[in-house]
Parts: C-alpha cells; sequence; structure tokens
C-alpha cells in the first residue's frame, strides 16, 4: 500500500474513528483502525464489536492494499503535521511509514487479515429522515436510558415505528420515563419496526450527524441498526431482548395541571438543589393558591428554599423528586412554558412542554 492524501481528508476520516475504537483492551486489536486504499480512495474500518464505522475519502493511490494500525497513534501523528500532501507507505513486516516532507515516522501495524470480520448489509430499503430532527429526538431520551447493566434491555432506547411515517422512541431507567413522536415524510419501513439501541450507538449517532445540517438515511436490518450519512456508514448492534410495555407507565388521569415558566423553576431548582443529598438531589415541591416553594434539606450542609409566583387555583400539594430528573427536562424543552400533571404525592408526575403533547416525560416521586 503507497498513498498521497491530504491532511484534511485523513484527520476527517481519523476524527471519526477515535470514539468506537475498544479502548478496554479485552481484544487488543480492536485499537486499531483497518485502512484499505483501492480505487482512488482511502476506506477507514473501526469497531468495537457494537459499534462500526466504515468511511472514504478521496487520495492518490500509487499502490492499492491494506493495514491495520493505532487509530490513536496515526490520529496524534496526523494532527501534529502540516497542511497539505502526507505520504502512507506500507512496509513488508506491516509497520506503516508516514512522510512529509522532511518527517518521517512509523507505527507498527498488524496484517489486515488479523482484523475482525466487519460486519455488512444488504438492505437498500433505508429511510430519509432529518438529521437535526433525528439528533433532537435522542436529545430528549437518551437522558433517561438507565445505567444498570443487569437490566440490558433498558440500556438503550427504544426505537418504534408502527405508524406510517411516524417514529417514536422512549428511554426509562424505572424512575423516569421520556418519549417523544416525530413524524417523517419519507419513512420506508415495510413492517412495524421495535428495536432497542444502545446507549454507546446513539451517542456515535450524534457525534456523527450533529453537523449535518441535511437528511440522513437509516434501516433495521437483522440485529443491526444502520445508518448513512455523507460518506460514512455506522453499523449499531441491537441490545436483544424485549423493551416493557412502556404506555402502562404513562398515568392517563391526573387531576392537576399547573403551567409554570421553564426558565424561572429551572434556575430555582439548581440554587436550591445545591443543598440536596448529594445522592438522591431530593427536594420538596410544595404548590398553593399561586405559589410554589421549593425547599431541600441535608443535614450535613444545611438546607435551602425558594418562593416562586405561578398561576395555580387548585388544593394544596405537596410532592418530592430528584431534582436532576426534573433539571434534565427542562434542559431539554425550548417552549417558554411547561406543565407539570399531578394527582398526589405518591403518585408520577408527568412532565411537558405547554400544548405539545409529542414530548413527554414521566417522573416516580420521592418519600420526603
Amino acid at each position: 500500500m503507497k498513498i498521497e492524501i491530504q491532511k484534511k481528508e485523513l484527520l476527517n476520516i481519523l476524527s471519526r474513528t477515535q470514539n468506537i475504537v475498544e479502548k478496554r483492551n479485552t481484544m487488543p486489536i480492536l485499537v486499531n483502525v483497518l485502512l484499505e486504499a483501492q480505487d482512488n480512495s482511502l476506506k477507514a474500518y473501526a469497531t468495537d464489536l457494537e459499534v462500526s464505522l466504515t468511511d472514504v475519502v478521496p487520495s492518490v493511490i500509487k499502490e492499492p492494499g491494506k493495514v491495520a494500525v493505532s487509530a490513536k497513534s496515526l490520529f496524534e501523528i496526523t494532527k501534529e503535521l502540516l497542511d497539505g500532501p502526507i505520504q502512507l507507505f506500507k512496509k513488508e513486516n506491516n509497520w506503516l511509514e508516514i512522510k512529509q516532507g522532511k518527517f518521517l515516522s512509523k507505527i507498527i501495524g498488524v496484517a489486515a487479515e488479523e482484523y475482525p470480520v466487519f460486519p455488512t448489509y444488504n438492505s437498500e430499503n433505508f429511510s430519509k429522515i432529518n438529521a437535526s430532527e433525528f439528533k433532537m429526538m435522542i436529545d430528549k431520551t437518551i437522558y433517561s436510558v438507565s445505567n444498570d447493566e443487569t437490566r440490558y434491555h433498558l440500556n438503550g432506547v427504544f426505537f418504534e415505528s408502527f405508524e406510517k411515517n411516524k417514529i417514536t422512541m422512549v428511554a426509562t431507567d424505572g424512575h423516569r420515563l421520556s418519549l417523544i413522536n416525530k413524524t417523517f415524510k419519507e419513512l420506508s419501513f415495510t413492517e412495524k419496526i421495535g428495536v432497542i439501541i444502545p446507549k454507546k450507538g446513539l451517542f456515535e449517532i450524534k457525534k456523527l450527524i450533529e453537523s449535518t445540517v441535511e437528511d440522513v438515511y437509516i434501516a433495521v436490518e437483522g440485529s443491526q441498526f444502520i445508518l448513512k450519512s455523507g460518506s460514512s456508514v455506522l453499523m449499531i448492534r441491537l441490545i436483544e431482548g424485549k423493551y416493557p410495555n412502556y404506555q402502562q407507565f404513562i398515568p392517563q388521569k391526573l387531576t392537576h395541571k399547573i403551567v409554570v415558566p421553564r426558565e424561572m423553576i429551572l434556575s430555582s431548582l439548581k440554587r436550591v438543589s445545591l443543598l440536596a443529598n448529594q445522592k438522591s438531589k431530593a427536594i420538596l415541591m410544595s404548590f398553593s393558591e399561586d405559589k410554589l416553594e421549593i425547599t431541600s434539606n441535608n443535614p450535613e450542609l444545611g438546607d435551602a428554599k425558594e418562593e416562586l409566583d405561578i398561576s395555580y387555583k387548585g388544593p394544596d400539594l405537596k410532592i418530592g423528586f430528584n431534582a436532576r430528573y426534573i433539571e434534565d427536562v427542562l434542559k431539554n424543552i425550548e417552549q417558554e412554558f411547561v406543565e407539570f400533571e399531578l394527582n398526589d404525592q405518591l403518585s408520577p408526575g408527568v412532565l411537558r412542554a405547554h400544548n405539545n403533547a409529542d414530548y413527554l416525560n414521566v417522573v416516580m416521586p420521592m418519600r420526603i
């Protein structure tokens, strides 16, 4: 393998691999990126066996070939080189020579044949969706994903499409639930979809598409979720298992609806929760006529309270919540006002943007 490639192109392709390559050293080969030079392009492969990425950039191919080298080492060297062309040459012992001007370095590589068999797909049935809207759906659900590895089926976001042109994404950790619905014009799923996308895969999707303003293409094939964005293809191994019936966790009859300014309550929560128990982040919300009082108490630190003027005419109501759960929701609502829907201090509350039925959050109360 002997190629000449612009620094910008090589840096772009290597930067996308950095978070995917295996860092836990369970399989040393997975710290490498596989480079394949052919047909006037350089193709890169990176995988941790759960998330896999392929990308391709133009380059001048003097001799085709392939080699696997440390993704981090090659990225760090490329980053420090000057703008302009870089020469890459695979030596007979699978070392990779990197040359630019009077700079020369060699890094140890391994034979391409030792690299794991890379996942492939056959599907041509891709659905086009807007990148920014898909990223927004991830942002509004990913914070509710469970980190408890014993409940592996909750370690991702449930991605569902059972109505034409509509996607539902749901996440829950047992203490809270986030759900968003979105309609896209050009979905082409031929059957109902219900799959669990792991958290790491969702973060990689976000990174890949956050600078993309155009459309991306998605498909589900077997145990893989596939996303195409420009020249990049991301393949994510889905979580096996059955997702719980999330609809049964959403309370249907709530007697009190309270509309409050989002920014006011968010800033108050941040202040008051500073003196809450650092683990539970427990705060008490006390609603009375046209007034909301938020309090926290920690015997080791002290206590705090703040009174807010709101529009409320119902009976007095006190309910405890984890302040962080409420903050996570408020940070992901853009509208000026939010709705709390509550029954009593023992029942879960529903939190959503005012007059927006497509995005809702269920938060379990805390005994305080």
